[in-house]
This record gives structure tokens, sequence and C-alpha cells, in this order.
């Protein structure tokens, strides 16, 4: 028996690295997944990866930063599975790195559209179904950078940072609910993203590896072994938390 069988799961930026392997675990576990992405053929494909390996997989575009697409997705979820227990809010963007006074307006929106109103809005569609239900678990992404300073992240800390808070502001809001918020906060993590930031470049990748007690990069599966957890009835009285997978790098 799995551990989510016959739970309902949305899971948002599924379509590569923690979102595509959380994805790939909460199949394996008998979940029934609505994956949702802006990028619809690489969203597609994961989902037809899971669905030939036996799991129930359902894809729909979404850029999260917009109400009617969150809105939509969590009405197909709910179309196609007839409920909805589980809500990742995984989606994000890093956005232009340098110093305050040097960076853009518009890069600071993006960036706060995305990865803070893209959370607000995933919850704020998906907590009246859970209600419907009974219950839930809600899993932000957040992020290290919102436990403490980033240099040149100043729009991707302050997105990451207010999923923290809105995180715990929410548990508190619908814990007689039953419904558990959280979030986890990886630090530095093999995926896409931190190929972009890198350029590619393994000498800034080693010098990543180095900031942290544990001396080499996390993978997206060591992610989605946390969120599996927080989805799971076996953390049915953790709400509020921010759990950090980052190799010891905040523990200092």
């Amino acid at each position: 028996m799995g551990r989510l069988d016959r739970k309902v799961a949305v899971i948002t930026g599924a379509a590569s690295g923690m979102g595509r392997a959380t994805a790939r675990r909460f199949a394996a576990e008998g979940a029934r997944l609505l994956l949702a992405d802006i990028d619809a053929a690489r969203g597609e494909e994961v989902t037809g990866v899971i669905t030939a390996a036996g799991g129930t997989a359902t894809f729909i575009r979404a850029d999260v930063s917009r109400a009617g697409d969150v809105r939509a997705m969590v009405t197909s979820a709910v179309e196609h599975y007839g409920a909805l227990d589980v809500l990742f809010n995984n989606a994000g963007i890093e956005g232009e790195s340098g110093r305050l006074a040097d960076s853009s307006e518009e890069n600071f929106d993006r960036v706060l559209a995305v990865n803070l109103k893209g959370v607000f809005l995933g919850m704020k569609y998906a907590i009246p179904e859970m209600l419907d239900r009974g219950g839930g678990s809600i899993i932000n992404n957040a992020s290290v950078a919102g436990l403490v300073g980033w240099l040149g992240g100043n729009a991707y800390s302050a997105a990451k940072g207010g999923v923290v808070t809105l995180t715990k502001t929410a548990a508190l809001d619908y814990a007689r609910g039953n419904i558990r918020v959280n979030c986890v906060c990886p630090g530095v993590i093999h995926t896409d993203l931190l190929e972009r930031v890198t350029g590619g470049v393994a000498v800034a990748r080693e010098r990543l590896e180095r900031m942290q007690p544990v001396p080499h990069l996390g993978s997206p599966e060591d992610v989605a072994a946390l969120v599996l957890f927080l989805a799971s009835d076996e953390a049915r009285f953790v709400t509020g938390a921010a759990l950090t997978v980052d190799g010891g790098y905040t523990a200092r």
C-alpha cells in the first residue's frame, strides 16, 4: 500500500527539477496527479513517463502568477479526480542577480509574482476544496534564501522569505479545518535553475558545494522525500513548519 493511496495531488512546476522528482515519487506512492507547468512540452513528457510506468497523471499548462490559470488548475484536478488532498506549490524562477540598487523593478515584480503570489493563489483556490474534503496538506517550496540573506538575490530572497511567513500564517488560519500548511527550504540542489545560475560551469558548482557542511550538491529526490513525508498522514501533527534540505548550510 502506498503512502498516498487514493489521494489527489496538484504539483506546480512539475516539468523539471524538484517538481518532476516529486511527481514521480508521489505517483509511485499511489497518488493521482494533476501536473501543472508553463512548459507544456516538458510537462506532457513527464506525464507520459508517469502513466507509462502505471501511474495516474494529467497535465495542464498554467502560469501560477495568473489567477485564472490557477483557478483552472484546481478546477481541473477536482473535475478529473473528484477531490483535492495535496498541493505542492513548487513553481518558481530565479530572476536576475545583482545588487539591489542595480536591479530592475520589472525583475522584482516578476519574481514576486511567480514565487510569492503564485503560492498565495495556489492556496487561495485549493483551500476551499480541501475544506470540503475535510482536510488536506499544502507544501510550499521556499528556500534557504528565505531564511538568510543571499548575495545578489534581493527579489528571490524577498519572495522566498514571504513564502515562509505566508506558510505560517495559512497554517494558523486553517489548523482547525484540518489543513496542514508547511514549507520546504532547499539549499543548493542540482536542478536546471542551478545550471542557469552557474552558467553550467563546474567550478561555480564546486564553489557552492564548499559553502555547506555536507560536501556535495543536493538532488531533487532529496527534496521530494521530504515533500512526500509532509504530504502523507505520517506528518499529521506537523504544520506551520519551515524545514530545511540544505546539507547543513543554515546550521552555522
